[in-house]
C-alpha cells in the first residue's frame, strides 16, 4: 500500500466574534497554493476536512457548521496606506469548493491581532501600551477596515471583560470600522429601491430590503414567511422545508440584486447573498437562557449563513443591518421603529449587539460611509497543521 508523508504548514487557530478560523501568513503557504487556483483550495479543504459527506469535519479543523469552517491568508498589503491584506474563504462543508465572494465580519476581528503578533506590522507601529491602529485591505470585495487593537506591554491584549453575546467568554475589546462599507461596484440597493417585491415561484411574493453594505443581504418581514423574529436554530435548522424555501427565496434575490444570472448559480454561490428577517423589538429568551427585554432591542434579526440560521449573528451582516437601519424607508429601518438613526441595537438568537452606521445621500443614491462595532479575539492554538502531502 502506497503512502505519502504528512506535511506541516505554519497556522494559527484563533476565534474571531462569533466565528472560528484557521489564519495562514500568504508566504508560508506551500508554494503551488500561494495563488489562487485549485491546488489553494485543496490545500484549505483538507485542513478544514472538507468536502465530508457526513457533515461533521471529523478529519480536520472545521467543526461543522458555517461560523466554523473558515480559513484566513494575510500578507504584508500591496494597496498603498495599508498594513495588511486579508482574503476570507469559506469552505463548505459537504462539498469540494471554498466561496471567495465575500468577507467574514467576524474574522475580520482577529486580522489586526494576527497580523502584529506574525510579523506583518511594522514594529515601529506597535506602541508598548495603548491602541495600534492596523489599516486592512479585505480583498475579497475590495474595502478598507480599520482595526484597533489592545496592546499591553508589547504584546496583543487578548484578555480583558468586554462580553459578547454568542462567546461565552469575557476578553479584550476589539473596534472594528468598515469603511465605505457598500460592498461591491455601483449602488448600495442594486435594484434602486429600498423595498423590493421579491417574487419567488412557487413560494410567494414578498416585500424585501436588498442591501449591498458589510455582505449583500435580502432582509425579508419576519411576519410575512410566518415567523415572529424571535426564532432560535432549533426552530429553523431543524425544518428541511423551511430551510429549503429560504435557499430559493435566497437565489432568487441574488438574481434580482445582479449577484448571478441563473438561480442555477447560487448553489456555487453559498456564502453570499445572505438572506435574513427582521420584525419589531420582541422579548423573547436566548440560546443561552438569557432574557431579552423588549426593551433592551430596537428590533429582531435572523439571519441565515451557508443555508442554515446563524448561532449568533455574522459580522457583516451586522454592517449590513446597521447601513439598513439608518436608512428610512428600508424593512430594517421601520421594524426598528423608521426615521434618522446612527446606530441600532438588535436581538439574534445568542443575545443581543450594538452597531453604528453613517448613511446619506450623494447624487441622488445612498451611500454609506462607515460602520462601526466592536468584537473580540482569542488565539486558540499556534504551531502546524498537517495535510497529506499529496493534498493539493
Amino acid at each position: 500500500m502506497s503512502q505519502v508523508p504528512q506535511i506541516k504548514v505554519p497556522a494559527t487557530y484563533i476565534r474571531g466574534g462569533t466565528s472560528k478560523g484557521v489564519f495562514f501568513r500568504l508566504q508560508d503557504l506551500p508554494e503551488a497554493c500561494q495563488v489562487p487556483g485549485e491546488a489553494r483550495d485543496r490545500l484549505l479543504m483538507r485542513v478544514i476536512g472538507s468536502p465530508d459527506p457526513y457533515g461533521q469535519q471529523i478529519d480536520g479543523m472545521g467543526g461543522a457548521t458555517s461560523s466554523t469552517s473558515k480559513t484566513v491568508i494575510l500578507a504584508k498589503s500591496e494597496q498603498p496606506d495599508h498594513d495588511v491584506d486579508y482574503l476570507f474563504g469559506q469552505v463548505a462543508i459537504n462539498r469540494a469548493f471554498v466561496d471567495w465572494s465575500g468577507n467574514c465580519g467576524n474574522l475580520t476581528a482577529a486580522v489586526g491581532a494576527f497580523a502584529i503578533s506574525s510579523g506583518l506590522i511594522d514594529p515601529q507601529q506597535v506602541p508598548e501600551n495603548g491602541i495600534c491602529t492596523v489599516r486592512i485591505w479585505q480583498k475579497n470585495i475590495g474595502k478598507t477596515i480599520i482595526a484597533h487593537v489592545p496592546i499591553s506591554n508589547g504584546e496583543v491584549q487578548e484578555t480583558g471583560d468586554f462580553e459578547l453575546d454568542g462567546v461565552t467568554f469575557p476578553a479584550a475589546e476589539v473596534v472594528i470600522e468598515f469603511m465605505d462599507p457598500a460592498d461591491g461596484e455601483g449602488s448600495m440597493f442594486p435594484t434602486g429601491n429600498l423595498v423590493d417585491d421579491l417574487e419567488v415561484p412557487g413560494i410567494g411574493t414578498f416585500k424585501a430590503t436588498m442591501i449591498n453594505a458589510g455582505i449583500p443581504t435580502i432582509f425579508v418581514n419576519a411576519a410575512d414567511i410566518g415567523y415572529s423574529g424571535t426564532e432560535l436554530q432549533k426552530d429553523i435548522n431543524s425544518d428541511a422545508d423551511a430551510l429549503a424555501r429560504f435557499e430559493t427565496m435566497r437565489a432568487y434575490g441574488a438574481v434580482k440584486m445582479g449577484l448571478i444570472a441563473d438561480i442555477a448559480e447560487a448553489a456555487a454561490r453559498q456564502h453570499t447573498p445572505k438572506i435574513a428577517f427582521v420584525a419589531p423589538a420582541t422579548a423573547y429568551t436566548a440560546s443561552s437562557g438569557k432574557e431579552v427585554a423588549a426593551g433592551d432591542i430596537d428590533v429582531c434579526v435572523r439571519a441565515l449563513s451557508m443555508g442554515k440560521l446563524h448561532h449568533a449573528m455574522m459580522g457583516t451582516a451586522s454592517v449590513a443591518i446597521a447601513t439598513a437601519a439608518a436608512v428610512p424607508g428600508t424593512l430594517v429601518n421601520l421594524a426598528a421603529g423608521g426615521g434618522q438613526r446612527d446606530a441600532v441595537t438588535f436581538g439574534h438568537p445568542s443575545g443581543t449587539l450594538r452597531v453604528g452606521a453613517a448613511a446619506e445621500v450623494v447624487d441622488g443614491r445612498w451611500t454609506a460611509t462607515k460602520a462601526v462595532m466592536s468584537r473580540s479575539a482569542r488565539v486558540l492554538m499556534e504551531g502546524w497543521v498537517r495535510v497529506p502531502g499529496d493534498a493539493f
